[in-house]
């Protein structure tokens, strides 16, 4: 069938080719001419994944008519800083009923809302809406390595039909109803992957990793029961498997970022010298909106937060977490 990929960074182009080595016809939406190029003419993006091709079944082009007409199925791979933008962009050219599916990873700034609440605001029908997440690292599902991902929708056809589309031998697909839990798992996650890079910039060592990344699965689960999703969601590949991979991985952009913000790098000399959205940069922020909203505490959040945005010392955070108060490992 024909697919329409909207977004080609890192993980966008891997699912181009994935979806192309898979036997379907991709149109690729790319913002900068030099990335058609790229793709159309070397099967190659030239900004990211720049060691690997591209299937030759991929076309780009950075007109959105060209790039949906005739689309049977949509899949969104755009910073979530920008998908509201992108679904009103992408409505004059997909019809009420088309697939989407979206892979951005964020809340919204000012409201709260999941990619998939602000798909439905904006283009309707959320039966025929899904989310795509796991531990999927772009730099291995475009060699084809093994790997497994989440699809998500409230709909049963919908995760079904994504189900089917994304499968591949290296790729392993699994379906849930818990849109809420596996979005917020999706975003969350960038977060205390900073605090792990962090962490590993100021000199700390994989205990408190390990301390880090547990305590950040529980700040997980309290607020995504707390926002009407399922605790147990945060045990799946959603959850603690994209917590591991993102917080251990050399590919991982937020832990890296991490590292290097404790060291002092800056956010913006970072995503000049990569050309990468740190998406749990945001998060930090965007989280804390829904943890006030629904009065759930988030110290480790909170932490990266204030170091991140308000020019907290790494060290004072980190103390100020160990000088909370004890208690129940479960609360």
């Amino acid at each position: 069938m024909k697919v329409s990929v909207i977004g080609a960074g890192s993980w966008g182009t891997a699912l181009a080719h994935l979806l192309g080595t898979a036997g379907n016809d991709v149109m690729l939406w790319a913002r900068k001419p030099e990335v058609c190029e790229g793709i159309n003419a070397l099967h190659r993006n030239p900004r990211y994944l720049v060691d690997s091709s591209v299937s030759e079944r991929v076309r780009a082009s950075n007109d959105y008519e060209t790039v949906l007409r005739g689309s049977q199925a949509v899949v969104i791979v755009t910073p979530s800083s920008i998908m509201r933008d992108v679904a009103c962009d992408i409505r004059p050219f997909v019809s009420e009923d088309t697939p989407i599916i979206i892979c951005s990873k964020g809340v919204e700034a000012g409201t709260g809302l999941l990619p998939v609440q602000v798909f439905e605001q904006e283009l309707g029908n959320a039966s025929r809406l899904a989310a795509l997440t796991g531990p999927n690292h772009a730099e291995e599902v475009i060699r084809g390595i093994a790997s497994g991902t989440v699809i998500a929708s409230s709909h049963r056809d919908t995760a079904l039909f994504f189900q089917r589309l994304f499968a591949t031998d290296t790729f392993r697909t699994y379906v849930s109803d818990d849109v809420v839990g596996a979005e917020i798992c999706a975003a969350f996650k960038n977060v205390i992957a900073i605090a792990v890079g962090a962490s590993y910039g100021i000199g700390l060592g994989d205990n408190t990793a390990a301390l880090i990344m547990t305590r950040g699965l529980a700040e997980m689960s309290r607020l995504v029961e707390a926002c009407g999703g399922t605790a147990m969601t945060c045990l799946g590949l959603a959850g603690v498997g994209d917590l591991i991979a993102t917080c251990t991985s050399e590919h991982s952009r937020n832990r890296t970022f991490g590292y290097r913000l404790a060291t002092g790098t800056t956010l913006e000399q970072y995503r000049e010298e990569t050309h990468m959205v740190v998406e749990g940069a945001l998060a930090c922020k965007t989280i804390d909106f829904l943890a006030k909203a629904h009065q759930v505490e988030l110290p480790i959040t909170e932490m990266v937060r204030s170091v991140l945005w308000e020019q907290a010392d790494f060290h004072e955070a980190a103390d100020a977490l160990f000088e909370r108060s004890l208690k129940p490992e479960f609360y």
